[in-house]
């Protein structure tokens, strides 16, 4: 089949001819128009204007009149056509075209624009941030203020011929290289040695490297001196989603600008104004859950938004955002928390059966819960719901009155619960068990804040009874005790007591064992039973107690008097005497003040005894919580290491 010339006219050469609608068309498919020459290949050729196996003819009701605006002639803002071969993806035909339409970076647009009209324009510069945030879009931006016919100027006419051709990313004076397929040392010196070639048509040879972090070390220090120093008809763009990995010297001789995540409001306007364009009607609540999961990436926005175009058919709903996405609904997860804060695991497994028969993943479902409670946690702490990141408008007032009802130290163990079944679900093949053991356990778990409170009035009655005389309770009992009760009382035991306290024994020497007795008694644990192996009890001065053991008792000796025990004993002892007491440990025979084992001593518990009593091993008992059970006799003709 042959072309038809008369519907491809052709009005004078490209640089200054009116274009066709032929033209603008096949330059965004990054081949030249009809009537072009090849200037890459030297021959003079011209393009057919026929791609591969596509050779409709274009239909002559598309061509549009001289007389309409560029902008409804551009590709970048038409819809998509009838004909398949000429198809161009929603992020591409919608790709901004001046700094003002750059989404979301108002920063860098501010910065370049000012650049270029107080001819402040740097030899190079470094885009980074992360995937889909326009960082190529600015540099081909950047490229037209600067290659325009009409400029340089900071809004590039987007009309001319190096404009359009900039745009399709086909220019012969605008290089985008591919810094992963293109990274190593003779690649770089062959773009130092095409750099010291003036333009063939612009002003400046503008060399756009994307993930220039892909670059060899030698590469990159193949580019240093040019870089630094380039010819003053050369610019450099470098764009980069990890600048880390960028060397220094590289990053010391560029212009940096990183580029931000951008905001979901900001995506979603866009979205909107996709879909109108588009003549395709979209629930604003679709529109959200799609602008949420981009993540702050306008063209992974895009590329969903297109995907749910072929997905939906008339009008995009929330339900086919759900469907195609296989997420679960805001319902389903509002539930699904609400069955969590009743504590209810029967009805928990009911909506994580529900949400795997609708084709909802369990690790999407436990990601999604993440992100719904993180909503709760911002509403425990006050925020409004302008700060919610991951539940839409309608359900912030649910959101709110959830957070509310399981309160702030609930959530967190809850969400570090969550947290940990992601990262196991990650490496295990048992994604669905790991989840519903995360929503069990979760359903199980106690209201924590009424647990501290708890917790807290116990401390407070404690002080007051020990002031009272009474002994301080048992921290291990008393909040199980308290966790059977449905209102954050005291446990009946230290209400009496705080009722009738205990009136407060003074300390003599007829009564030492009996005070002795009654301090051990408010006591718990092993030591216990090793004070109970006391031989005899003295008060040699006032509020001072002595208790001598046995020698085969030296180490329930050596347990008691250790620090920490030493401690509780006087506090015990001060609850039952009203007042301090001072307490220590000796053997039977000896003066607590100066005990000295002897210089000769024959049994091995007395052996025993004195390597207890060293002040180093002391505290290796205490560091270690150990105590020595055994003595080794060291001959001194013994071999050392």
């Amino acid at each position: 089949m042959k072309a038809d010339a008369s519907r491809f006219p052709m009005r004078g050469p490209r640089n200054g001819g009116l274009q066709t609608w032929s033209e603008t068309k096949v330059s965004s498919h990054k081949r030249s128009p009809p009537g072009a020459v090849d200037l890459s290949s030297g021959t003079g050729r011209r393009d057919s204007g026929f791609n591969g196996e596509c050779r409709a003819p274009i239909p002559e009701s598309r061509t549009p009149s001289p007389f309409m605006s560029p902008a409804a002639s551009k590709p970048e803002t038409t819809s998509a056509t009838a004909d398949p071969c000429r198809y161009v993806v929603v992020a591409r035909r919608y790709r901004p075209q001046t700094f003002g339409e750059l989404i979301g970076q108002e920063h860098v647009a501010q910065a370049l624009s000012n650049a270029i009209s107080t001819n402040r324009v740097g030899h190079a510069y470094l885009f980074t941030g992360a995937r889909g945030v326009g960082k190529t879009s600015a540099a081909r931006i950047l490229a037209k203020a600067l290659n325009c016919q009409e400029g340089p100027a900071p809004i590039p006419c987007n009309k001319c011929d190096v404009c359009q051709s900039i745009g399709a990313g086909e220019d012969v004076d605008v290089l985008e290289i591919d810094g992963a397929s293109n990274r190593g040392i003779d690649e770089i010196r062959q773009l130092r040695q095409n750099a010291g070639v003036r333009p063939s048509r612009s002003r400046f040879k503008i060399y756009i490297i994307d993930e220039v972090h892909m670059l060899t070390r030698e590469a990159f220090n193949a580019l240093l001196k040019t870089l630094e120093e380039p010819p003053e008809h050369v610019k450099f763009i470098f764009c980069t989603t990890e600048p880390t990995k960028i060397p220094v010297t590289i990053l010391s001789r560029c212009q940096r600008f990183d580029f931000a995540g951008i905001l979901t409001r900001s995506i979603h306007q866009r979205l909107e104004q996709i879909v109108a364009a588009e003549g395709v009607e979209a629930d604003a609540d679709a529109l959200e859950i799609l602008a949420r999961r981009a993540a702050g990436s306008m063209r992974d926005s895009q590329s969903l938004l297109e995907q749910l175009l072929s997905f939906s058919s008339g009008r995009i709903t929330v339900d086919d955002v759900n469907g195609m996405l296989g997420a679960a609904g805001e319902e389903r997860l509002s539930s699904l928390v609400g069955h969590l804060v009743e504590r209810d695991p029967a009805a928990v497994l009911a909506d994580l059966d529900a949400a795997a028969v609708s084709g909802v993943d369990p690790g999407q479902l436990i990601e999604q819960l993440f992100g719904y409670l993180r909503d709760c946690m911002a509403a425990a702490v006050g925020c409004e719901p302008d700060a919610f990141l991951f539940t839409s408008p309608s359900v912030a007032q649910r959101v709110t009155e959830l957070g509310k009802r399981w309160g702030l130290n609930t959530l967190l163990a809850v969400m570090q619960i969550l947290d940990q079944t992601l990262s196991r679900m990650r490496y295990s093949t048992q994604g669905r068990i790991l989840a519903e053991l995360a929503l069990v356990g979760i359903s199980q778990l106690e209201d924590l804040d009424e647990l501290s409170e708890v917790i807290g009035q116990l401390r407070s009655g404690t002080s007051s009874a020990a002031g009272a005389g009474a002994g301080p309770a048992r921290p291990a009992i008393a909040p199980a005790a308290a966790k059977k009760k449905s209102e954050p009382a005291a446990p009946p035991e230290i209400t009496t007591e705080s009722a009738a306290p205990t009136p407060p024994v003074e300390l003599r020497a007829e009564n030492a064992v009996e005070v002795w007795n009654r301090a051990i008694s408010q006591l718990s644990g092993m030591v216990v039973e090793q004070a109970k192996q006391f031989d005899s009890i003295t008060v040699p001065a006032p509020n001072r107690l002595v208790i001598s053991f046995k020698s085969r008792y030296a180490v329930s000796k050596s347990v008691c008097e250790r620090p920490e025990q030493v401690a509780r004993f006087e506090q015990a002892l001060a609850a039952v005497t009203g007042g301090l007491v001072r307490v220590e440990f000796a053997l039977s025979g000896e003066d607590p003040k100066e005990a000295e084992p002897p210089s000769r001593v024959v049994p091995s518990h007395q052996r025993l005894l004195d390597v207890a009593n060293n002040p180093l091993v002391r505290r290796a008992g205490e560091l270690f919580d150990a105590q020595p059970v055994r003595v080794d006799d060291v001959s001194d003709n013994s071999p050392r290491e």
